[in-house]
């Protein structure tokens, strides 16, 4: 029987989610990782320079850990959404290696902490922002994916990349001809159910 190690567990499935979302950017243009595909902008490129700012942020001020990465977009006067969007100065090779940097500094934190260690979020309500690196460890995994089944949405519509990464696509095995059958069919009931 393996050793149960609660922290490496919960490292792990944050660390998944995170490869989950780079690779969303492989073999992609500039303007594909850029291009916002919902009308509130999302953007595959945005979504890995918030996430790098969560980490930043959660892993970081929350333990009186701060990182010296500078991150304009919270700065007073910055424009609402800044960490959603990667300027044309901003290169995909920055923000990749923007979220290395937060993982790095993350990773130490995991590291020197234990789950019981506590800190304190400022800008969540002051009646639940002390925390420990337990809860956080499972907020900004949660986040991660949640943002990672928004990177999913906007690859898929971009040039149909599907699946959690090159190779677990966690999808039927089926090709062009039985996704799209099975699109159709799906798109019959709802008008069916809509009774139209």
């Amino acid at each position: 029987m393996t050793s149960y190690d609660p922290k490496a567990d919960l490292h792990r499935y944050l660390q998944t989610a995170r490869e989950a979302v780079l690779w969303k950017l492989d073999g992609l243009s500039e303007y594909d990782v850029r291009r916002p595909l919902t009308p509130t902008g999302t953007n595959l490129l945005g979504l890995v320079k918030h996430l790098a700012s969560v980490e930043l942020g959660y892993f970081g001020d929350v333990f009186g850990r701060p990182s010296a990465e500078p991150q304009p977009w919270y700065e007073e006067g910055a424009e609402p959404n800044a960490d959603l969007w990667a300027t044309a100065e901003e290169s995909r090779e920055q923000i990749i290696a923007l979220y290395h940097r937060a993982w790095e500094h993350t990773d130490a934190t995991i590291g020197a902490l234990a789950l019981e260690s506590t800190g304190r979020v400022p800008w969540w309500p002051e009646h639940r922002n002390e925390v420990t690196l337990h809860k956080i460890l499972i907020h900004v995994t949660a986040e991660t994916n949640r943002h990672a089944g928004h990177a999913d949405i906007v690859r898929e519509l971009i040039d149909g990349a599907a699946g959690l990464r090159a190779d677990a696509g966690n999808l039927p095995e089926a090709g062009p001809e039985w996704w799209e059958d099975y699109r159709s069919r799906l798109e019959r009931v709802a008008r069916e159910a809509a009774g139209e």
